[in-house]
């Protein structure tokens, strides 16, 4: 039995020495694929029971594993929407095949890196058919409150290019210096104009026509100002939308600001913040001229008229240039006019054993009972890291290593195949024996 097993013994150690071969050639094979986690080969003895002193050789037995938690080193792109991640948690991603089939909500599958790029249905897809998975954004870049135990809430990321957007104006600070002289006894009184552009729901161009007619006395200064704001969308019957009375300061320390604000028509003056809210055609308008002891905002120095600072949110209709995603998860879309707009965000999945996922053809990798159940974390937040764009994530490789490994496993191949040929030379003696 001892030679019939030392016989058994080499041919496991062939076999296992086989196998780990295989994951040598696998892992060097993929050292310049994207993503791609090496697999190890663990060795096991297998011992018989033995009696009597004699011995009985078990031979050896193989396991694998592939190492998903060891990532490799990133590399720079010239894709914005390549993307990698950085530290722990995987990508969600589908294959587009099940969308184009729609089968509901996809499978869910997890990648470490991809080279997303919109396709002809404007879906960012990678060229093995992986399409980007997140969750949706509001109109106004907020994203909703979604499930964080299940992939439900997710949907392929879709990039709309012939997109066209706007952003309402909804703030308006005016920095503007009134003439001192014009509140003197004998000035003549004229009214001073001033048009600020903005912009309403459906992007068009609208404008807030603001009239500071200084009140003269028949002596001395008044320091007072009526501010009358009409709006060139409204009615004629509902201007003017607001109407101040502005009081400044003429003490030394003061530097011309505002002393007083009286509203007598439109919304009320908040003295703490410095702002009143007008209702336009298009929507409410917070406008700032300045607070009380604060010179930020309207002044009255000198002799001059100067609109100084006139600046205000909103933005035209403008067409999609481009997207990018950012370290948390957040995937902008970038238009012609400067703004900026969030269309969906992509979540990090975390699990807490990911070397125990399935692993599947173009670096994917599945859920398993072994691998625990999975979370969907913001980019950043909790145990994850987060996303890295113009980046991919390369071979977790090391050639180096499997190199040597290579030899040592050649020279284990070597010694088996010589324990087989010693075991049949025995034999043969034993044959010969019996001749």
């Amino acid at each position: 039995m001892t030679i019939s097993s030392s016989l058994n013994a080499g041919v496991a150690g062939l076999a296992a020495n086989a196998t780990r071969l295989g994951t040598i050639s696998d892992n060097i094979a993929n050292s310049a694929t994207y993503g791609y986690r090496r697999v190890e080969t663990d060795f096991s003895s297998m011992v018989m029971s033995s009696r009597g002193g004699t011995y009985t050789a078990g031979g050896v037995r193989t396991s694998t594993q592939r190492i998903v938690d060891q990532s490799g080193a990133l590399v720079t792109t010239t894709n914005a929407t390549d993307l990698a991640v950085r530290g722990r948690g995987f990508l969600p991603v589908a294959q587009a095949t099940e969308v184009a089939n729609s089968n509901g909500s996809p499978q869910m599958f997890l990648t470490t890196t991809g080279s997303f790029r919109t396709d002809a249905d404007g879906y960012l897809r990678t060229q093995s058919g992986l399409m980007l998975l997140g969750w949706p954004a509001n109109a106004d870049g907020s994203v909703p409150t979604y499930a964080r135990d299940t992939s439900e809430g997710l949907e392929p990321v879709r990039i709309n290019v012939n997109q066209f957007s706007g952003e309402p104006t909804t703030r308006m600070t005016l920095g503007v210096n009134l003439p001192a002289t014009e509140t003197a006894s004998g000035a003549e009184g004229d009214p001073l104009d001033l048009s600020v552009e903005y912009f309403d729901n459906l992007g068009r161009s609208e404008n807030l026509n603001i009239t500071f007619t200084p009140t003269v006395p028949t002596t001395g200064t008044s320091n007072e100002w009526t501010m009358v704001i009409s709006d060139s969308a409204s009615d004629a019957s509902l201007n003017p939308v607001g109407e101040y009375t502005v009081v400044f300061e003429d003490t030394r320390d003061s530097n011309g600001g505002i002393a007083s604000v009286s509203t007598v028509s439109g919304g009320s003056y908040d003295s703490t913040t410095g702002t009143m809210i007008i209702d336009t055609a298009g929507g409410p308008i917070e406008i700032t001229i300045g607070a009380p002891g604060n010179n930020s905002g309207l002044t009255q120095l000198s002799d001059r008229y100067a609109p100084l600072n006139i600046s205000k949110d909103g933005s035209p209709v403008g067409n999609m240039t481009s997207v990018e995603v950012d370290q948390n998860g957040f995937v902008h879309a970038l238009f012609d006019t400067g703004i900026t707009r969030t269309i969906y965000q992509v979540p990090m999945v975390d699990l807490p054993n990911p070397n125990g996922m399935v692993a599947l053809d173009n670096q994917l990798y599945m859920p398993s009972p072994e691998s625990g159940s999975y979370f969907l974390w913001d980019a950043g937040d909790g145990p994850t890291g987060d996303i890295v764009s113009f980046a991919r994530e390369g071979s977790a490789t090391d050639v180096a290593s499997e190199l040597t490994d290579m030899i040592q496993t050649q020279r284990a191949y070597s010694s088996n195949a010589k324990v087989i040929q010693t075991v049949d030379e025995m034999l043969q003696e034993t044959t010969n024996i019996k001749r």
